[in-house]
């Protein structure tokens, strides 16, 4: 793992495949819903959805799966870009996905009474059925929620209060004029700009619309308006066409005094436009309420916050992971796991102040065990600490290990270095530092 790699934060998640990042912002936490391409993918081979969260925008803690295809009973397949919206102390997730009775693309929404799940289907069937794909949820200040989606065409419809039915008699189509989408070339069947993927909002009173455009390959683009549904105007290009990905999905948050942008590329390892993976970049608005125009990065955002070690930290916070996995934990949550020899974590912007004496895990092994070593500063950095870690008898049966440390002062990035013998080495479900 060359250096440039190792202080890397882009893509935020790398060990499994992401796409088409929702960011949702919710009692001072990002949770973060993405697509998961499944490993070796050719086509878009997507099957659940995944939930990760962060406080500081560098360290995202994997919550697993809570919702797939099979949480709803009619959906055949093809588990693709959605969007997750809180309201009334309820979690809604609008998702794409094709109709066993009939083939076509259809609007599915799962609830949840936590952001992290599990959901279950809202209503049993689809929310919308016409074809299309990619929906987007915008609630207005007067309360107004509006579902929007669409490939090739743009719809919405005036959600209910209850967020799952609709006012109408039926989607409304968003016309698409070169004037409010820009204009394409070479395409008598798609006058504009805009593909797929809309991204709503609202900022200072101008409504956002943030896009997948021009395909293929996709660039970012975007339009405004002085309402909800038009009329819109052109503003031009948020991220131009680059990275190993032919799409490109936007998500687009405010978060502890910060902008971030949201969007997915092949930039892993077996990256490609059918193995994807999302990143997040910061920005800042232009006066005018303009959005400038963004590059991928390898490095990502700065924290927006420091992580405290004193209390107890899921070994899946992660800012970012070599060679491990995760899985679900018998004690709830998720576990690190499928670790070897010379795998390692990082934690990003630990403040461990005026310092620690020692370190606490969960961990559990169906083998020999083996060793965690705490290093600042990278894999090979500072030896701060030194846990053994033994057999525990299972995979799932956990024991508790400590160990002391010193040297470990100040803000630093941490990080966890496994070492043992060969084969699989141990499980971690937490840790923690004692001041």
């Amino acid at each position: 793992m060359s250096p440039a790699v190792a202080s890397a934060d882009n893509p935020i998640v790398q060990h499994v495949y992401t796409a088409d990042p929702s960011p949702l912002v919710h009692d001072g936490r990002v949770y973060l819903y993405t697509g998961h391409d499944e490993d070796g993918s050719t086509t878009f081979t997507m099957k659940d959805w995944r939930v990760w969260s962060s406080a500081d925008m560098v360290n995202w803690t994997d919550h697993g799966s809570p919702l797939s295809l099979a949480t709803f009973s009619w959906a055949r397949s093809d588990a693709w870009a959605g969007q997750a919206v809180y309201r009334n102390g309820k979690f809604y997730w609008y998702v794409p996905v094709t109709s066993r009775a009939t083939g076509r693309y259809a609007i599915g929404v799962a609830v949840s009474d936590s952001p992290t799940g599990p959901f279950r289907d809202a209503i049993g069937r689809p929310l919308v059925e016409n074809g299309e794909i990619d929906p987007s949820v915008f609630i207005d200040d007067d309360g107004q929620a509006y579902l929007y989606w669409g490939n090739p065409n743009l719809w919405y419809v005036k959600l209910n209060a209850d967020m799952v039915s609709y006012a109408g008699s039926g989607p409304t189509r968003i016309p698409l004029t070169p004037a409010g989408f820009g204009a394409r070339t070479g395409d008598p069947n798609r006058p504009t700009l805009y593909e797929e993927g809309p991204w709503v909002f609202k900022r200072n009173g101008l409504y956002y619309n943030v896009y997948a455009a021009k395909c293929c390959s996709e660039h970012i683009a975007y339009s405004t308006a002085p309402g909800p549904t038009g009329p819109w105007t052109y503003r031009g290009t948020v991220m131009p066409t680059q990275g190993r990905s032919f799409t490109n999905h936007p998500g687009l948050i405010d978060f502890k005094g910060g902008s971030y942008f949201f969007y997915h590329n092949g930039a892993l390892p077996g990256g490609s436009g059918y193995t994807r993976s999302v990143a997040v970049e910061k920005f800042s608005y232009n006066p005018d309420g303009s959005i400038p125009t963004m590059t991928m990065t390898t490095a990502g955002p700065p924290p927006a916050d420091v992580l405290n070690p004193f209390v107890r930290q899921e070994a899946e916070t992660i800012a970012w992971g070599s060679g491990i996995e995760t899985e679900r934990a018998s004690e709830g949550g998720m576990n690190v796991g499928w670790i070897d020899n010379g795998d390692w974590i990082k934690v990003k912007s630990v403040a461990f102040g005026g310092g620690a004496r020692s370190f606490t895990a969960r961990v559990a092994s169906g083998a020999a065990g083996g060793a965690i070593e705490l290093r600042l500063g990278g894999p090979n950095g500072t030896l701060v600490g030194w846990c053994t870690v033994p057999g525990t008898g299972g995979w799932q049966n956990w024991a508790t290990v400590s160990c002391p440390v010193s040297g470990a002062t100040g803000t630093q990035d941490l990080h966890l270095r496994f070492t043992g013998g060969s084969g699989y080495l141990f499980n971690l479900n937490w840790w923690q530092f004692a001041r």
